[in-house]
């Protein structure tokens, strides 16, 4: 059986190898692994509003999901009080783990926390939707939804 201890680690060495500035990257399957084993650990979310209503969201405990978008809805612009938001939700020892549609505004997001003193910063790799396959469609090839983790559509 994977511990949360594991599922750190290996997260770990995925920064080590990636040279990535925040403490690592998790898959789908090991972020829900370790939302489930420790209740303190949130999961932040930083797609657009529109986003999470329009397309779906994950089905976790409350008190573990923040929403902290990234860019503004419809402006298109990155939220200038990311950081504050950030601040009004989670203590810089809490391990956050950042997901978005696919993985790249999580990697920004999780760079930025990390460059503010947040020190258990974690990327969700693939993100809720993950890449397009061949005919241009998300949820088919990999992230949270394709995973069969808990979340819910419109």
């Amino acid at each position: 059986m994977t511990t949360s201890n594991d599922i750190l680690s290996i997260a770990g060495q995925r920064a080590q190898t990636g040279q990535f500035p925040y403490a690592g990257a998790v898959t789908p399957q090991e972020a829900f692994a370790l939302l489930q084993g420790d209740p303190a650990v949130k999961l932040v979310d930083v797609r657009t509003k529109a986003e999470r209503d329009w397309v779906g969201q994950v089905v976790i405990p409350a008190d573990q999901h923040l929403a902290v978008q990234w860019n503004l809805y419809p402006e298109s612009v990155p939220n200038p009080q990311f950081l504050e938001q950030l601040d009004a939700l989670a203590d810089k020892q809490t391990i956050l783990l950042f997901l978005c549609r696919s993985g790249v505004r999580s990697r920004h997001a999780a760079k930025l926390a990390s460059e503010n003193g947040y020190t258990r910063c974690y990327d969700i790799l693939e993100g809720f939707e993950g890449n397009k396959d061949s005919a241009g469609h998300r949820k088919t090839i990999e992230g949270w939804c394709k995973a069969g983790l808990p979340w819910m559509g419109a």
